[in-house]
């Protein structure tokens, strides 16, 4: 893996760091190909429950390498990340900035951890751009429309306070230690059935506008494997027995 992206694995925790903090983790192709090795990595290990995303240096990401696009165009493979994500969860632990993309890097991720002193916003509209990775789809879904509205047309960010009052971030943590917060949060989740985790996950991210009917329907697939795993059988074995579970992922 290039070093543009660095993964470490704590337990069943796959540490995952963009590593570009002279250019704020800002998105080239390098980075973005790397990103959907590291994921790749965490979908495919059945030893990993879910993953922690965080940014290496003063910051999370400014988002898109604009010095790159200008030479380049888009970052090859970004948007296979934007769209797709990793089937399992992600935390983000933010630190000093989420602008731009690199805010729509962070909605990507199921839970996010931000710090104190920490800024959010997508400031597209300031370079003659637009959200275009996905930030006008999930940060109304997260927070309420109007201020959703605010920050795409002004281009200003908000604090971390004001994100934890809308709920765009969960937790929120003293500065420097956004990583610890969100690795605690993360041992909370991966002491529990991986296949069962990954599962709630898609659910509820794939529910989202649907009739109760065709609720129903999607979440048969995921009943029909989860509940006829190895790990079904072993959660309620080792709740009679008084013991701590040993999940296969199987």
């Amino acid at each position: 893996m290039a070093d543009e992206v660095l993964t470490e694995t704590q337990g069943r925790v796959l540490v995952i760091t963009l590593n570009r903090p002279e250019a704020m983790n800002s998105v080239n192709t390098a980075l973005a190909q790397a990103l959907l090795e590291a994921l790749a990595r965490l979908d495919d290990d059945p030893d990993l429950t879910l993953g922690v995303l965080t940014g290496a240096g003063r910051g999370f990401s400014a988002g898109m390498d604009l010095k790159a696009f200008a030479a380049e165009g888009p970052p090859v493979g970004f948007h296979d990340f934007i769209e797709n994500g990793a089937q399992k969860p992600l935390i983000a632990a933010i630190e000093g900035f989420a602008l731009a993309g690199g805010l729509e890097i962070a909605l990507t991720c199921d839970l996010l951890v931000g710090a104190a002193d920490a800024r959010f916003g997508i400031p597209e509209t300031g370079v003659g751009l637009f959200a275009g990775a996905g930030g006008l789809m999930r940060l109304p879904r997260r927070v309420p429309y109007g201020v959703a509205m605010e920050m795409a047309l002004t281009a200003k960010p908000i604090t971390a306070e004001e994100a934890l009052a809308h709920r765009l971030i969960d937790r929120m943590a003293e500065p420097g230690t956004s990583l610890d917060v969100a690795l605690e949060l993360a041992e909370l989740v991966a002491v529990n059935a991986p296949l069962a985790v990954k599962a709630s996950k898609q659910v509820l991210r794939n529910a989202t506008g649907l009739t109760e009917e065709e609720f129903w329907k999607m979440q048969r697939p995921y009943m029909a494997s989860v509940f006829s795993s190895e790990d079904s059988k072993e959660g309620p074995a080792a709740f009679a027995q008084k013991r701590k579970p040993e999940w296969t992922g199987r």
